[in-house]
């Protein structure tokens, strides 16, 4: 009797854990791909993207970015997202043991409609394409390879420290650049609050740049983020009142 009711109780713990415990990391499938990589001699992409993120290193995405085709990149709005690459289906380009490595998407690799997709016009639309550091591309594959065949997918984005919000803009127009965005990696709505205004939802400007035709001068700033699955979060007082235009600052991590 006692291990009927001990099978029960653990049966009904099941059913009221949350089923987005173990999401994240595992939720999609391997999808298939290409890939390239671009000669950076400081190891990375490109220190300015289609993300607006600047200089790659100093938000820490560094040689671990990519430019994404315009398929996959949808219009910026999986600007921070990230995915696991393997290098497949190729004896001699690939790497033995099938290596994997994490990006960042923080560029558009757009398209070039004069080569074929077959060869030069990788991003053409619909091609699925990564563009990738020279560095982060050797991880998988032979750097003499122009371009490889992979396999993708969707996994969790894990970031060192906080949330950083770096405010732009001037007296009639204001603009925040969120990064280092933990979990999905992607936004897909922010809200701010001044300390003498209720919530303003933002609108995207372009890749994770946020703005709105709002004074906010003089005030403490609160931000609201809700990420791609739906989860929201809330950081209160990040800026002080005495913020500046082009300062960063620090809030919650997912």
């Amino acid at each position: 009797m006692a291990a009927f009711v001990a099978i029960i109780v653990f049966y009904l713990v099941l059913l009221q854990t949350p089923t987005n415990i173990f999401a994240v990391k595992d939720e999609e499938e391997w999808k298939s791909a290409t890939a390239t990589y671009s000669k950076e001699t400081d190891g990375s992409i490109v220190t300015e993207g289609a993300c607006g993120y600047g200089d790659l290193h100093k938000i820490s995405y560094g040689k671990y970015s990519a430019g994404l085709s315009s398929m996959l990149f949808n219009r910026g709005s999986t600007c921070g997202a990230c995915y696991e690459l393997r290098c497949v289906d190729h004896i001699l380009w690939c790497l033995q043991g099938s290596p994997t490595v994490i990006l960042t998407a923080t560029d558009f690799c757009p398209p070039n409609y004069g080569f074929s997709s077959d060869y030069g016009g990788w991003c053409n639309f619909p091609k699925e394409h990564f563009e990738m550091s020279e560095a982060a591309f050797a991880e998988i594959a032979e750097k003499k390879a122009d371009i490889v065949p992979v396999q993708y997918r969707r996994v969790r984005c894990d970031r060192s420290g906080a949330m950083r919000f770096t405010v732009s803009g001037n007296s009639r127009f204001f603009q925040v650049l969120i990064t280092n965005v933990g979990m999905d990696g992607e936004l897909v709505a922010v809200k701010v609050k001044g300390s003498r205004t209720g919530w303003i939802p933002l609108a995207r400007n372009w890749g994770q740049n946020w703005q709105s035709n709002v004074n906010l001068h003089g005030q403490p700033l609160s931000f609201e983020v809700t990420s791609s699955s739906g989860r929201a979060l809330t950081s209160y007082s990040v800026a002080p009142g005495n913020w500046q235009f082009g300062q960063t600052f620090e809030g919650k991590q997912f």
